[in-house]
């Protein structure tokens, strides 16, 4: 926005150094005419005035020196002429143009040239002007001029570069202020950017912190620090109820367990040992599910900061220790296709707790007989994608998107172990490191979990996204 701010200044300011200099140039080009006319005039009339005077053919001769005279001394033609349109005294070559015949027949009506075409750095380079000779109804014939105009063109070009100079110079620093002007506008607004982009990452400390620019983008500021810290201590106080309500809830279930295990010596066969064994079953279930609300509830919190780490370590490293879990599942799970030297910016232990959460799915609702692959590579674009994918029933195209919400499970699924919380924790880890985690159908069949983190080079400085 700051490049488009300055386009639209610099253009302005460009149109208006135009529109100013285009007159001035003009308006000196007009002048410098005017004053080549008015010279040049005045030699007519002296030359028109001695034509008047001629009686006899010395007097002739005596004009036609001087028009000699003239012509060798400026570069230029003249021609003295009678009514009828015959040449009396010439010096230089003739000008047989339009517009000397348009001047001539001008002074033979008794009319002296007033205008001339404007003088501009290109041309025109020569000039035609007329004099009458004689005045009113004693018009006896006429001067006709041909002026070079090269020390005219000389004089409107430089006189045309210093404008440009000027011009160029004026511009110049009036795109310096023009960038001043837009650095101290945009400043705030890149701020508050990078402070939207952070809050809504997760970092609920971020805040806005410049304070420049107008004082509509201040008092934004301080309106958007405010609506931060409110939903920020909003968000704290939730994420505080569900991590102390988990947390106070596991010393009652605890008891609960405690007791139920003491009860079980006194029970008598029969139907109430089944009884007792599906409560403890469901106290398990709410003990995992306090655990997974716990966990949710750090991760949340997003106070850990990305640090740089081994991802092929980590995807090696896990699938180590899940292969006796698959065995004993009759499941084959494969890491062949991890290359080495893979690093990513993460929260710490991201890779491995979001492995555990895809292949802790996998081991449930894969059948037996099933493999599972764990694959990553690095996609060209500073990214580093780790692939989860089984050849098991996979999931209907309209439940692939719940997949990643809170409590949410197939109803087929509503028997198998678990709370619905691994891969929502999963996907936070994924948004908290800058990343991404999605779940599509695998081909032909089957679930694909891909999660896409921000890679690292060793030794590079890390710098917030």
């Amino acid at each position: 926005m700051r490049r488009r701010l300055l386009a639209v200044l610099m253009v302005l300011m460009g149109a208006a150094a135009l529109l100013l200099s285009v007159p001035l140039a003009e308006s000196y080009a007009a002048g410098r005419t005017e004053h080549l006319l008015l010279q040049r005039r005045a030699d007519a009339v002296r030359f028109a005035d001695l034509a008047d005077r001629v009686r006899s053919p010395a007097d002739r001769t005596e004009l036609s020196t001087e028009i000699r005279r003239y012509a060798g001394l400026y570069g230029a033609s003249v021609a003295v002429s009678d009514t009828a349109g015959r040449t009396v005294a010439r010096a230089g070559s003739p000008v047989p143009s339009a517009a000397a015949r348009e001047a001539l027949g001008r002074a033979l009506t008794g009319r002296s040239t007033e205008r001339l075409p404007t003088v501009r750095p290109w041309g025109p380079h020569r000039l035609v002007l007329a004099e009458p000779v004689g005045r009113d109804e004693r018009v006896s014939g006429a001067v006709l001029m041909a002026v070079p105009t090269g020390a005219a063109r000389r004089d409107v070009t430089v006189r045309w570069l210093l404008i440009a100079c000027g011009a160029l110079a004026a511009f110049a620093a009036a795109g310096m202020v023009a960038a001043g002007i837009t650095r101290w506008l945009m400043r705030p607004v890149r701020d508050l950017d990078r402070a939207v982009a952070r809050l809504a990452s997760g970092r609920l400390e971020a805040r806005a912190v410049s304070d420049t620019g107008p004082p509509e983008l201040r008092s934004l500021r301080e309106q958007f620090n405010a609506m931060a810290e409110a939903v920020a201590d909003s968000i704290g106080r939730q994420r505080a109820f569900v991590a102390d309500a988990s947390h106070q809830l596991r010393n009652p279930l605890a008891t609960l367990v405690l007791q139920l295990e003491n009860v079980e010596p006194h029970l008598a066969p029969g139907p109430g040992r089944q009884e007792h064994a599906r409560a403890l079953d469901e106290t398990e279930r709410l003990a995992e599910l306090l655990d997974g609300l716990l966990a949710l509830a750090r991760v949340e919190s997003g106070s850990a900061e990305q640090v740089e780490q081994d991802l092929s370590g980590a995807v090696t490293a896990r699938v180590a220790a899940w292969e006796p879990v698959f065995d004993a599942s009759e499941l084959t799970l494969t890491g062949d296709g991890v290359p080495p030297g893979l690093r990513v910016r993460a929260v710490p232990d991201a890779v491995g707790r979001v492995l555990d959460a895809a292949l802790d799915n996998a081991v449930k609702f894969v059948p037996s007989g099933g493999r599972v692959t764990v694959s990553a590579e690095s996609d060209g674009d500073g990214q580093v994608v780790v692939r989860v994918s089984d050849d098991g029933p996979g999931v209907p195209e309209d439940q692939l998107p719940l997949l990643t919400r809170r409590f949410v499970r197939a109803p087929e699924h509503q028997n198998v172990p678990g709370t619905g919380l691994g891969l929502a924790i999963a996907d936070e880890i994924a948004r908290l490191s800058g990343g991404r985690l999605t779940v599509r159908a695998a081909t032909p069949r089957g679930l694909l979990v891909e999660l896409r983190l921000p890679g690292a080079l060793s030794g590079q400085p890390y710098t917030d996204r």
